[in-house]
């Protein structure tokens, strides 16, 4: 038996569920082309599940422990986490993640469980996302161009900033798509092609002014964009992170006196709202999004 650590997590199992377990993982990069984040996530999910096993069931994780685990163990995991406090949304991925992994080993031959198939995910909310009116939209990319994400920022920072958020809020991109984008994928043509979840991609127009803004960054920008290098860059010439776009936001909330709502998703959220308040096509702008689902289109 080995001691395991993944995410973090540490629990006692056979060499042969670390051996699938790695399985998996390259199941969700390779094949389902999770990113790196969800991959991390799930593998934090898993080993915790497998940290809960090893006290409850007073023994390593095997793999045939793993097929004979009951209806009663799975609600024993989903009482822990409740007497925890876990968020609804955090223990509904941890039921998808059980569900995902169990039929990775079904896949594979290796064991079988029904019991995995009778969890129940908690009910979670429909929330609906609370878009930015135009003149709060207008306020934030005015904001971004003059600097207010920061006073000692320099002009670059503020065009690259301002560029960020207008392929937020003027092409609907979202975070993770508009900072993954390369020097060689903004051409200064009307149309951007972006690579959205699992790898798909679809093709957004660019307004005039956001290509303007890319364009203006890019002439002030100190490092040498690479084709094949990030478009959007950080203060140390490494691709832009997320969290970074993100705590600007944050500035700007507090500089223009906005609610905690107007995040940079919401600028997405905004794009979609103000373009169907505009008389646009439902399953247009499902397209522009990049949804599979209409469903969450009209949401």
């Amino acid at each position: 038996m080995l001691g395991a650590k993944i995410g973090g997590v540490d629990f006692v199992a056979d060499p042969l569920v670390i051996d699938v377990v790695e399985s998996w993982r390259c199941w969700l990069a390779d094949e389902r082309r999770a990113s790196p984040h969800t991959v991390s996530a799930y593998l934090r999910d898993l080993s915790a599940f497998f940290a809960f096993l090893t006290l409850h069931m007073s023994r390593p994780v095997t793999l045939a422990g793993l097929e004979g685990l009951q209806t009663s163990d799975f609600r024993s995991y989903l009482a822990r986490r409740a007497a925890e406090n876990c968020a609804k949304t955090s223990t509904a991925r941890a039921v998808s993640v059980l569900r995902g992994f169990f039929r990775h080993l079904e896949r594979e031959e290796l064991l079988s469980n029904g019991a995995v198939r009778s969890l129940r995910s908690p009910r979670l909310p429909h929330a609906v996302p609370r878009p930015l009116t135009l003149a709060q939209a207008g306020e934030v990319m005015t904001a971004a161009a003059n600097g207010a994400a920061g006073s000692s920022q320099a002009l670059w920072l503020a065009r690259r900033d301002t560029a960020v958020l207008l392929l937020l809020y003027g092409s609907g991109l979202r975070i993770g798509e508009a900072l993954g984008l390369d020097g060689r994928d903004a051409t200064g043509g009307d149309v951007l092609l972006v690579r959205g979840k699992g790898g798909k991609e679809r093709g957004v127009p660019l307004l005039p002014l956001v290509n303007q803004a890319i364009d203006d960054y890019r002439a002030t920008c100190p490092y040498e964009l690479a084709p094949g290098g990030p478009l959007f860059v950080g203060v140390r010439g490494g691709r832009l992170g997320a969290r970074t776009v993100q705590a600007g936001m944050a500035r700007l909330r507090s500089a223009l006196g906005l609610p905690s709502s107007a995040t940079p998703h919401a600028l997405r959220h905004s794009f979609a709202t103000h373009l169907l308040a505009d008389g646009g096509d439902l399953r247009a702008i499902q397209e522009l999004l990049g949804h599979a689902s209409l469903t969450s289109t009209m949401r």
